[in-house]
């Protein structure tokens, strides 16, 4: 007999929020360089224009909109991949093939990125409201505070704008986060020639970030455009008209902070997600 551990349903969220805690920073500078109309900064300038003209602590601005973003979007794509998963492995007694985790990772993250727009949408906000003039900014206090005023002010359908945007992105996060880390730790486990510990989770979630941030970025820079935008599109084809009009390479704005945040928050959430699951997951004796 031998016992294995299997992730509890909200394992997914939890570990999310803990690596979105720690690259939150990374997170926020890449919003500001895809919301600009021109490319005028890069990463580094961005990044100290920011520390200059409000502080270090500004870095950290919308802590609480990403917070809720996760414990929305990251728990329900994770608690759909991961409890669909284990049954299929229950059915078939055997790993899915990868077509399956790729299909499976679409409905979770699809599902997932409409759950989570509304926090996603003032996350944006109240990112971006550190480089606006004082009189423009909005001033959420936290998410819940940003989340009732757009309800209250814009109406609810404003709080699913870019829903389309951030279920897409989302669904293709999915896939290259999870579909390619449960792939890329199987190929590297079947080789024999490492064994199932932290080091093993490290290479699979390096392999899965990189997958997931060329993936999406596209998509991500019009779902940010959508989310921070004050009516100026009518709707997702004209964002993507506006944006090309700026030339291919505006579609992948932001690409290396993009990478640089995204392949560190997926390695420490796998990480986590292991060591979750390790420490206080379900037993299971086979």
């Amino acid at each position: 007999m031998s016992e294995k551990r299997r992730s509890r349903w909200y394992f997914g969220g939890l570990s999310s929020s803990a690596a979105a805690c720690i690259t939150h920073p990374l997170d926020l500078i890449k919003v500001h360089l895809q919301t600009q109309h021109e490319v005028r900064m890069r990463m580094m300038g961005m990044t100290m224009s920011v520390v200059q003209r409000e502080g270090v602590l500004a870095l950290y601005s919308g802590l609480s909109a990403s917070l809720c973003r996760q414990m929305t979007y990251s728990l329900s794509r994770f608690a759909i991949y991961e409890t669909v998963s284990d049954q299929m492995k229950d059915r078939t007694h055997g790993s899915m093939p990868f077509y399956q985790k790729v299909l499976l990772g679409l409905v979770g993250g699809f599902a997932g990125g409409f759950i989570g727009t509304p926090a996603d949408m003032v996350n944006v906000r109240m990112q971006n409201d550190v480089k606006v003039p004082l009189e423009l900014r909005r001033n959420y206090a936290h998410a819940l505070d940003g989340l009732f005023r757009v309800w209250k002010e814009e109406g609810m359908k404003k709080l699913f704008s870019g829903g389309t945007m951030a279920s897409s992105r989302g669904a293709l996060v999915t896939v290259g986060q999870l579909a390619c880390y449960d792939q890329a730790k199987q190929l590297v486990l079947g080789t024999g020639a490492m064994q199932d510990n932290i080091l093993t989770h490290f290479l699979a979630s390096l392999i899965a970030g990189g997958c997931a941030t060329v993936l999406c970025q596209p998509l991500d820079v019009l779902k940010t455009r959508l989310m921070n935008s004050k009516g100026e599109y009518v709707g997702l084809l004209h964002c993507v008209r506006d944006t090309a009009k700026l030339g291919p390479n505006a579609f992948y704005k932001g690409l290396v902070p993009a990478g640089i945040r995204l392949i560190p928050h997926t390695v420490l959430i796998f990480i986590f997600l292991e060591q979750l699951r390790t420490c206080c997951g379900i037993r299971i004796v086979t």
